[in-house]
């Protein structure tokens, strides 16, 4: 089985470019993905985006079957979701939680990440590059196992 690592984006994602480019910058997911398939080098990407919790959950766990790490920028989702909580989880796979903005100096509701209490590590308040970190991170991850 080739090496694979899943990219799952959040709800909102989509808009980026035009979504308070203040916050989150003027790169669209577009964008994003390109630089991301670019520095994957020779580990097979999949690149999902939704904005339905049910999907992402669903995107995790085809990613717990074909996938040996995921990159996950949960968005909105990250301060709210058992279902994310519980579905990384269940999949047992290296997991990387990352966000373009720093939510630990936003709002007082976005300091609270219940996906990281199941992810590997958290990348945040690198704009685009925080996929660059986290993709690196999962890399080097695939890598290392056996």
């Amino acid at each position: 089985m080739p090496q694979a690592i899943h990219i799952i984006n959040g709800p909102n994602l989509n808009l980026l470019g035009s979504r308070e480019p203040e916050i989150y910058g003027s790169q669209t997911l577009a964008d994003i993905e390109t630089i991301c398939r670019d520095a994957a080098g020779d580990i097979d990407i999949v690149f999902k985006q939704s904005n339905i919790e049910g999907e992402l959950v669903d995107f995790i766990q085809m990613a717990g079957r074909d996938a040996q790490a995921i990159v996950l920028n949960p968005a909105a989702y990250t301060h709210t979701s058992i279902a994310l909580y519980d579905a990384i989880k269940a999949v047992g796979i290296p997991t990387i939680e990352i966000h373009l903005s720093q939510p630990a100096a936003r709002e007082s509701f976005r300091r609270r990440s219940f996906v990281s209490e199941a992810a590997t590590g958290t990348i945040s308040g690198f704009g685009a590059d925080s996929y660059l970190l986290g993709l690196q991170a999962a890399i080097k991850l695939v890598k290392a196992s056996p």
